[in-house]
């Protein structure tokens, strides 16, 4: 049986993950809005090529920080989505929604840092 939280629980479990991340690497998410959706629209699925909404359990929307030029003028700010409802499907206790909100944010934030799915899975964030 998967867990159910409020989207208050949920939002502070994304937010202490945040915290976390270590002070050497805050100021470059300064630019980065963080948001928690229920579940993956038509939109995410097709950024994804997936047509299966409980595949996804977060997106990264944005430039890399490796990817980014000087020469770039305005632009949107990254965004990373975790989806609640995905992440609880797989969790039976706190500590298992924990452990993977903390990795699934890990693993988006990663992305905006400039690693691939490798990468990650090579630092244990797949």
């Amino acid at each position: 049986m998967s867990i159910r939280l409020s989207e208050s629980e949920f939002v502070k479990l994304v937010e202490e993950a945040l915290r976390r991340i270590p002070d050497t690497f805050q100021s470059y998410l300064a630019d980065v809005v963080v948001d928690v959706e229920p579940m993956p629209s038509k939109g995410d699925l097709a950024e994804m090529g997936l047509d299966d909404p409980t595949d996804l359990l977060g997106l990264y929307l944005g430039t890399p920080l490796t990817e980014r030029s000087i020469e770039e003028s305005m632009r949107l700010p990254d965004r990373v989505i975790i989806y609640q409802r995905n992440l609880e499907a797989i969790c039976e206790t706190r500590e298992e929604i924990i452990d993977e909100v903390r990795r699934t944010v890990l693993h988006e934030v990663g992305h905006h840092f400039g690693l691939d799915e490798d990468d990650l899975e090579e630092l244990g964030y797949h």
